[in-house]
């Protein structure tokens, strides 16, 4: 059983979900379990410590799986970038066929996939950078709500209007994020425009995900109040886990003044890896959405999609079939 949409058909997948790019969890563990189940995963360039690694890492990705998946490729603005062209170079000499880009001014690095036959999935936070990006020449949207993991913007708009919001106005398939890790997520997504889902959290949530144990028990133990907003007066907010390290943040933000020297030993990513490699929850900052009180079990990739896609039929086909009279 599959659910058809634009978005499976043109980018040839059997279900419409993506396992989006996630620093530190988009490995070839995770990925290929993903493609193999018939959605679309992606590794995380940045996750691989140099442009080698990242080459690397996609052979191993191939020898776990004959589906097709993706790399996401996230471009930040720095003093000292990452070497970006060289990461995309060894996306495009990998043979991978489809990239996630987000982040800051990605024109060359669409013009240059795309000049190899790759297919572009761009992350946006608003319509107006939906828009844009259509315009740069994408393949598809990935629309990310306030509900989601990681920066949702500045604009605080929720899923349920701005799905739909862009929906009426992006011509290309697009991709709902944030908030989303069950059949009903799916179904509303697609009844609100969107052309399948992007779930981050929920994920991370799976036995195969590489993530410690004790993190995953405690995004099954969280409810939807188990986030907290950083970086708010940084203006540049991110949802992260509540826990000891992120209400400290709030808590030095709400002051007033905060500079981000203020509170940089506490959101330093060598912490927060240390933290989630040592199965301490409370070590650190950690991304994840609103969704984790949608989440009560840790299944594996195959079991969740497929459970996804089984309960999305049967909503569709029984329960809202009866509704129409």
């Amino acid at each position: 059983m599959a659910i058809k949409t634009r978005f499976t058909e043109e980018f040839g997948f059997d279900h419409p979900i993506v396992q989006g790019g996630m620093q530190w969890v988009g490995y070839a563990e995770m990925v290929a379990p993903v493609a193999n189940a018939g959605a679309l995963g992606f590794l995380t360039a940045l996750t691989q410590p140099t442009p080698e690694d990242l080459a690397r890492e996609i052979a191993r990705t191939k020898e776990m799986t004959d589906k097709p998946f993706g790399v996401n490729l996230t471009i930040l603005p720095a003093i000292k970038p990452p070497p970006y062209a060289e990461y995309r170079q060894a996306i495009i000499e990998g043979g991978i066929g489809i990239v996630e880009t987000a982040g800051y001014k990605p024109q060359e690095h669409v013009d240059d996939f795309r000049k190899h036959g790759i297919k572009v999935i761009h992350k946006c936070t608003a319509v107006r950078h939906a828009l844009s990006a259509e315009r740069m020449g994408v393949d598809a949207i990935s629309i990310d709500g306030f509900e989601c993991a990681g920066h949702p913007g500045e604009d605080d708009i929720p899923g349920l209007i701005l799905i739909p919001a862009a929906a009426s106005k992006v011509k290309i398939p697009m991709i709902a994020s944030g908030g989303f890790g069950d059949a009903r997520g799916l179904v509303a997504a697609l009844a609100l425009g969107a052309d399948g889902i992007n779930m981050g959290t929920r994920f991370c949530v799976t036995q195969e995900a590489p993530i410690h144990e004790n993190f995953k028990r405690q995004m099954v133990e969280n409810d939807e109040r188990a986030t907290k907003l950083i970086f708010r007066t940084l203006h540049n907010t991110a949802r992260v886990m509540k826990n000891e390290v992120s209400s400290e943040v709030v808590e030095i933000e709400a002051q007033g003044g905060a500079k981000f020297e203020d509170i940089q030993h506490l959101v330093a990513g060598v912490r927060g890896r240390k933290a989630m490699e040592e199965g301490d929850p409370d070590g650190g900052i950690w991304s994840a959405g609103q969704v984790q009180g949608l989440i009560d079990d840790i299944p594996t990739v195959k079991e969740l999609i497929d459970r996804i896609v089984v309960e999305a039929e049967e909503i569709i086909g029984a329960r809202l079939d009866r509704m129409v009279v």
